[in-house]
């Protein structure tokens, strides 16, 4: 890292917090925080340092509090300034070496007694794409831009909790569940029914729907005659295995002893919501059924699902509050479990 940065300690005012801080202020204060960014909060005074670089904090265990600065800002006791000695500079090419460094010092051994000092910072190795024996920053930038265009497509860009998602998370054993007919929840009908010989595989964009657990229940792709299409954003059951799924786009599918169910109440209908009814349908029902007595039309419609309530009725923003939680827990452990894994895979190959 000394090799690709300057590292210095910040330059801060010495002064008392609220002599800093101000509630309309624009200049960032950078403490040694390991959330929001680093950022304790915001000042009237001037900037001492340049943005576009980087901070972290030497009295930490390792590049937990490596931050990547964009404006300039003030620094406070103990905050490391890493001042780019390479062109060009700038966030992506920052993320990734921040997390290469995250991932460089996660099994390192620092300490309450051993700091993440600054000259650790200088003598840590980071791994880095490299091209013609230069850092590939063309391939971090594209790789980065592509990744965040797929966060943003599908809603993951940002996995820090809302209050009112911390809450349903919290407040979780103190939900009120009781049973609704099935019918009163949605439209029941069976699927269409196009058998595998009649298809060829890989064909099309369009979802081949079968009872498998796997893929979401998604055999294939296909091109078929539209006028079998199902619509939809619906829950789908497999008709011989009760496997229960969420399906976003129109679909195909291969038997008609198949289930699609579709929210009555559609200003509520939404993926996340449909989400946690699949699991409601799924755990309600699913002791019932098996391939010896498969589930039907017309068994379901006699059938109850327990959900979550406000004044009797389905409480559908907590479902969908909940299932957000959730999916941003989700996303926040993937991140982390890559990390862990390319940690212990270069410690193993270190070792070697």
């Amino acid at each position: 890292m000394g090799k690709l940065f300057e590292i210095n300690p910040t330059k801060y005012y010495r002064l008392k917090n609220e002599d800093i801080l101000s509630e309309n202020g624009k200049v960032p204060l950078i403490s040694n925080s390991s959330t929001d960014n680093g950022v304790m909060g915001f000042s009237n005074l001037e900037a001492l340092n340049l943005g576009n670089t980087i901070t972290c904090s030497d009295t930490t265990l390792g590049a937990d509090t490596m931050y990547y600065q964009e404006k300039d800002f003030i620094g406070y006791s103990h905050i490391q300034h890493f001042v780019p000695k390479f062109s060009p500079f700038n966030r992506a090419i920052a993320s990734v070496i921040i997390s290469a460094c995250r991932v460089s010092t996660f099994n390192s051994g620092y300490d309450y007694g051993n700091k993440f000092n600054r000259h650790a910072m200088n003598n840590t190795k980071i791994q880095l794409p490299i091209k013609n024996n230069k850092i590939d920053f063309e391939f971090i930038e594209s790789f980065i831009a592509e990744l965040e265009a797929y966060l943003l497509a599908t809603g993951l860009m940002d996995y820090t909790l809302t209050v009112e998602e911390q809450k349903a998370l919290d407040d979780f054993e103190k939900i009120k569940f009781e049973e609704f007919n099935v019918i009163d929840v949605f439209d029941v009908k069976n699927t269409g029914n196009i058998l595998s010989r009649d298809i060829i595989e890989n064909s099309g964009e369009t979802p081949y729907l079968c009872a498998s657990a796997a893929n979401n229940a998604v055999s294939s792709y296909i091109s078929f005659d539209e006028k079998y299409l199902d619509k939809g954003n619906c829950v789908f059951i497999g008709g011989k295995t009760f496997v229960v799924t969420y399906q976003e786009k129109d679909f195909y599918s291969n038997d008609s002893h198949n289930l699609v169910l579709y929210q009555k109440d559609e200003e509520k209908r939404s993926k996340l919501n449909q989400l946690y009814l699949a699991t409601c349908i799924n755990k309600s029902l699913a002791h019932k059924y098996s391939w010896g007595d498969s589930i039907s039309s017309t068994k379901i419609k006699k059938d109850k699902v327990s959900l979550p309530t406000r004044n009797n009725q389905p409480n559908y923003r907590i479902m969908e509050t909940f299932i957000s939680a959730i999916q941003k827990l989700v996303i926040k452990e993937v991140v982390l479990y890559a990390d862990k894994k390319i940690a212990t895979t270069k410690t193993v190959v270190n070792n070697k």
